[in-house]
C-alpha cells in the first residue's frame, strides 16, 4: 500500500482567502486536516483561519504543541504529533497540516516534519508556500517593504538591545517578530535615531480585529499582543 502524505498548507497571516489556490485545493481534499491545537480549550488560530474552508466530511486533528523553551518537552512533544500523524499517513491517507503564516517562516511544522522523517525515513512530505506576516504587513500599510538595493533584516526576537542596535547599522529596513515584550527598550532607541515617523506597528495584521499604530512619536508605552510586528524603514 502506498503511504499518505503530509502536505504542509500555509493558510497565511490571518484574512481566510489569503490562502493560495494550490493550498486550498489539497486542504479540501485531504481526508484528515491537522494543526496546531488551541489554548484552554479554545479552538487554535490556524483552526479558526480554515474553519470555513473544512468540509463535514473531512477529519480534524489537534496536535498538541506546548509554548515553552524546554527542548526536551518540545521533542516528546513533536515526537508524540509525529506518531498521530504516521498513524494516517501508514494507512495510505493523506493529512494536511494547516500553518499561520509561511510553511518555512519560523513554523513549528518544521520540527513536526523534521520529527515524523526521523522516526519513519520513508514518510513523505510536501509543502505549499503562502503569506508570511512581513508581507502582510506591506500590504496593510500599503508601502513597499523594499525597494532597489534595500537591505532586509528580520528579527524574530530581541534578545539584548544591543541586537537592534547592531542591526539598525547596516539594514535599511529592519522587521522586529514578537516586539511587543521589548517595546519600551526599542521605542528609546528609535527616538535617539530620529525613526519614530518612520516606523510602524502593525498588531494581528489582516485579522478582523488588526491595529495599525502610524505615529510612534507620541507612543513610548503600548499593550502590545504576542502578534505585534514592527517595520522600520531608514
Amino acid at each position: 500500500m502506498e503511504l499518505g502524505i503530509l502536505y504542509g498548507i500555509s493558510v497565511g497571516s490571518g484574512d481566510p482567502e489569503l490562502i493560495t489556490v494550490k493550498g486550498l485545493r489539497i486542504l479540501q481534499t485531504s481526508p484528515v486536516v491537522a494543526f496546531p491545537a488551541g489554548t484552554n480549550n479554545c479552538p487554535g488560530i490556524a483552526e479558526n483561519i480554515i474553519s470555513s474552508w473544512l468540509l463535514p466530511q473531512q477529519k480534524i486533528l489537534p496536535l498538541e504543541f506546548p509554548y515553552v523553551q524546554d527542548i526536551a518537552r518540545l521533542q516528546i512533544a513533536w515526537q508524540k504529533t509525529a506518531q498521530q500523524v504516521w498513524h494516517y499517513l501508514n494507512q495510505g491517507v493523506n493529512v494536511a497540516f494547516a500553518c499561520l503564516g509561511d510553511i518555512s517562516f519560523y513554523s513549528t511544522f518544521t520540527y513536526l516534519a523534521q520529527t515524523l522523517q526521523q522516526l519513519h525515513p520513508k514518510a513523505k512530505v510536501e509543502t505549499v508556500p503562502g503569506v508570511c506576516s512581513p508581507m502582510a504587513i506591506a500590504s496593510v500599510l500599503k508601502i513597499p517593504l523594499v525597494v532597489n538595493h534595500q537591505k532586509l533584516a528580520i528579527l524574530p526576537a530581541i534578545h539584548t538591545i544591543s541586537e537592534i542596535e547592531a542591526t539598525l547599522e547596516w539594514a535599511e529596513v529592519v522587521i522586529l517578530l514578537k516586539v511587543s515584550s521589548v517595546y519600551q527598550q526599542v521605542w528609546q532607541i528609535l527616538k535617539e535615531r530620529n525613526l519614530l515617523n518612520s516606523s510602524w506597528i502593525v498588531e494581528k495584521a489582516t485579522f478582523p480585529e488588526q491595529k495599525i499604530y502610524d505615529d510612534l512619536s507620541n507612543c513610548p508605552e503600548l499593550n502590545l499582543s504576542y502578534f505585534s510586528i514592527l517595520l522600520i524603514k531608514q
